[in-house]
């Protein structure tokens, strides 16, 4: 019989499989490795295991104890395959920007989930670089497991991905491209390539918002390079020690909305099933397709599985939101169509104010046209209204009539965009749309910054 006599066991002899849709521009072959085939469904598992038995090794984590660590949910679920393994607890401490799914997943495999804000400096005591260090100081026989800096995370890479790679591709691997997160990947594989032709080119792609690019660049750590963004498991505002400069030859940054892009694109066009960084991976050999030639052969890491995304980059609202679909918007009809399923809320123009702040509070919306004798009279703006009444609270008793301003323009459904953007100004944030037959609906400059792509 041929079994393993554990799931640890089954880590690693991932697959790679060559891009045939997504990469039609680019002259050399390009070939992903797909690390979703690990039990965890992600890269992490190879180094997760390792730390965990070096630590052990060294005597840094007894029998029982519990194993800390700030992840972005992949280092933790491959933790916590070695944690049930080996018999641990496990915390993991996460930023909010990370997927629900993700911390669904690791409390599923029993790990204890907690949650920080992602928009604080990292020294703050809110982050979860300082939070997973306090943990550890707090709990008995803990450890911490500091991907970030532990010498376990490259070496993992260097001692399997980087052979398996040089194996599948009969050493004719001329690149390698993967995001760079903690570093591990690409240091430990980027070392291991180099070792065996020093020709082998190791590609980072990083994100808007992280500091990896211009330190490689210019050796400045600018603070100014440093601010949120939604790309997941790239990119960082600190320079952890796995960073290995010196095996990488060239960063790429790529932005939120092309990483999110390709990921669904990969999904459909390619059958490839993957997370947030491997679209980042595929934008990013696109964007750098004159470094390609005929005859190389470029391997693209995948980290992880879209089944941690699907509330994000696979959910058409999550991406409609941030304005990452390119919907074809060509007229008022289309711009409606967003929120057609929801009426337009009005307020008469008798109606006392109070009646129109409480509909901006249940409806969540700005703006709210007042009707008089059946025809649109004028409207309220939440930003002129809050003033109005921090000046004078009384007004909250007064008709709306004695506030109200002038009514919103009136366009038809087939107005263009172009001449609906010329309406709406500083003076005017939104424009009405007669449907006909007496209905109406609103577009808003949201409306608008939404079809800008």
């Amino acid at each position: 019989m041929k079994y393993f006599n554990n799931i640890l066991e089954t880590i690693g002899n991932t697959p790679i499989i060559k891009i045939n849709h997504l990469c039609k521009d680019v002259k050399a072959t390009v070939l992903a490795k797909v690390e979703t085939t690990n039990p965890g469904n992600s890269v992490k598992d190879r180094m997760a295991l390792k730390m965990v038995q070096d630590a052990e090794a060294q005597g840094l984590i007894k029998p029982g104890g519990t194993i800390i660590e700030g992840t972005s949910g992949n280092t933790g679920m491959g933790l916590a395959l070695a944690c049930i393994e080996y018999g641990y607890k496990l915390i993991c401490v996460l930023s909010d920007k990370q997927s629900k799914e993700k911390m669904d997943i690791l409390r599923a495999v029993g790990a204890e989930v907690v949650v920080c804000p992602t928009n604080v400096e990292p020294e703050d005591p809110r982050s979860y670089y300082s939070v997973s260090k306090r943990l550890a100081e707090e709990t008995p026989n803990s450890w911490y497991v500091n991907q970030y800096d532990n010498p376990s995370n490259a070496l993992a890479h260097y001692e399997q991905t980087g052979p398996e790679l040089w194996e599948q591709t009969e050493g004719e691997i001329t690149h390698f491209v993967v995001g760079v997160g903690t570093g591990g990947t690409i240091s430990g594989v980027g070392k291991y390539l180099k070792e065996q032709n020093p020709n082998v080119q190791n590609l980072g792609i990083d994100t808007y918002g992280s500091v990896f690019k211009k330190y490689h660049e210019t050796g400045i750590f600018d603070e100014n390079e440093i601010y949120p963004y939604i790309t997941e498991g790239i990119g960082e505002d600190i320079l952890p020690k796995n960073v290995d400069f010196s095996v990488i030859d060239h960063f790429e940054k790529v932005t939120d909305k092309d990483a999110a892009v390709y990921t669904r694109r990969l999904a459909r066009e390619e059958g490839i099933f993957v997370g947030n960084s491997a679209g980042a991976a595929i934008a990013g050999i696109n964007q750098m397709k004159d470094k390609f030639k005929e005859g190389d052969i470029v391997v693209v890491l995948f980290h992880d599985h879209g089944s941690r995304y699907v509330g994000k980059m696979f959910n058409d609202d999550w991406m409609r939101e941030r304005g990452f679909l390119d919907e074809g918007f060509k007229n008022a009809l289309d711009l409606v169509g967003q929120h057609g399923d929801k009426g337009l809320v009005t307020c008469g123009s008798e109606e006392l104010v109070s009646h129109a702040v409480a509909k901006m509070k249940t409806y969540n919306i700005s703006q709210i046209p007042i009707t008089k004798d059946g025809v649109m009279a004028g409207y309220v703006d939440e930003t002129r209204l809050y003033q109005q009444i921090i000046d004078d609270n009384s007004i909250m008793d007064s008709a709306l009539s004695s506030i109200m301003l002038p009514a919103l323009p009136i366009v038809g459904a087939n107005t263009k965009i172009e001449e609906i953007s010329g309406k709406v100004s500083k003076e005017t944030p939104a424009v009405l749309v007669d449907l006909g037959d007496g209905k109406y609906h609103i577009v808003t400059r949201h409306d608008l910054i939404n079809t800008i792509n």
